[in-house]
């Protein structure tokens, strides 16, 4: 149930109210400022309680809605209808995350192989216009064979690529016990499509101040994506960005992938929460991420997660989904052409490029 507010509500008033509601009704109030209006949301059992009773405590009150969907915070009610935005403070400045900022380019390697790559990898995709590298230093995999990242001492190699470009760092946890290691470095902390159901990850990342990047799973529905955000939310981290990086459908002959692009529109009408479409790992083939990721673009992502690697072919993982650096550049500037059309684009986005 959420208690909106009316506009030049007293501070003093919202206190008030707040601790009311909660010593009355035994319930925890939590407060949603946004653009326009002051949300009160009342989680824990609702359904017995009346709104017109919760109207009748003050005249302050505009009105009283229950929240229909099984996530709460995550909800686009929980702000009234108003999108939340996520802010990363980096060495280059504050990143913004959300439908009402340009669009944020995420680009780099999948795997963090060595210092020389992953730090001229840095420079030419923020030449291009990215604000974060990206860089697996711990990677899940399918086969226990094939290569698992080099672990801890991969993030000190993202924070020498930070420190020569500025870029913020996007990197994946896989486990509790790295969470610390990866906190100290990550600017955000992603959780991969793999461990999208791992609850106990979910509410240890949502104790934490780091922003969240939670993937979608393989096979998650909508609802079960947004259900695992609202565990990071209830934990406490408002701070979550949601990714699409393809589901798993029937035919896997043509993409590695079925990126579902249609969660945009969806998610928008859903949430409140900001978007990443992420066309590499959404389609597995360096030639399909250009077409996607304009699409993208077209259908109102708010960011995107491009991999680039300096030799694709001699990649230790995810090779033939990675552009080249040039590719990346002659990319940057198709999207920055749809961007602009769409009204979602810094021109800043540009300095540098080809």
């Amino acid at each position: 149930m959420i208690v909106i507010l009316k506009n030049g509500t007293p501070q003093e008033e919202i206190t008030r109210l707040s601790q009311e509601i909660s010593e009355t009704w035994g319930v925890k109030v939590e407060k949603s400022v946004g653009k326009h209006k002051v949300v009160l949301a009342m989680i824990g059992d609702t359904p017995s309680i009346n709104p017109l009773q919760i109207k009748g405590y003050s005249p302050w009150i505009e009105e009283v809605l229950r929240v229909q969907q099984p996530f709460k915070r995550v909800s686009r009610e929980f702000r009234y209808g108003e999108a939340s935005e996520v802010v990363v403070p980096t060495p280059n400045g504050n990143v913004y995350f959300g439908e009402n900022h340009p669009i944020v380019v995420v680009a780099g390697p999948c795997s963090v192989e060595n210092e020389q790559m992953i730090v001229e990898t840095a420079k030419r995709v923020k030449a291009a216009g990215a604000k974060f590298i990206r860089g697996g230093a711990y990677k899940p995999r399918t086969s226990p064979y094939a290569f698992q990242g080099h672990g801890e001492s991969a993030l000190g190699l993202l924070a020498a690529a930070r420190e020569a470009t500025g870029l913020g760092i996007i990197t994946e946890v896989m486990d509790t016990a790295d969470l610390a290691a990866v906190g100290r470095v990550a600017d955000v902390i992603q959780v991969g499509a793999r461990n999208m159901h791992n609850f106990s990850l979910l509410k240890k990342v949502g104790a934490q101040d780091k922003p969240v990047l939670l993937k979608r799973g393989m096979s998650a529905t909508i609802d079960e994506w947004l259900m695992a955000a609202e565990y990071i939310l209830a934990g406490g981290n408002p701070n979550v960005i949601l990714c699409e990086r393809g589901i798993r459908t029937f035919d896997g002959k043509y993409a590695r992938n079925t990126l579902d692009l249609s969660v945009l529109p969806v998610l928008r009408s859903l949430t409140h929460l900001p978007i990443m479409i992420d066309p590499s790992h959404g389609t597995g083939r360096s030639e399909y991420v250009t077409p996607m990721a304009k699409a993208a673009i077209a259908a109102g992502t708010d960011a995107l997660m491009i991999e680039v690697h300096p030799n694709p072919a001699k990649a230790l993982s995810d090779g033939p989904q990675s552009l080249t650096p040039d590719k990346f550049d002659i990319l940057a500037q198709e999207m920055a052409v749809i961007g602009k059309v769409v009204g979602r684009w810094s021109e800043r986005a540009l300095v540098g490029s080809i």
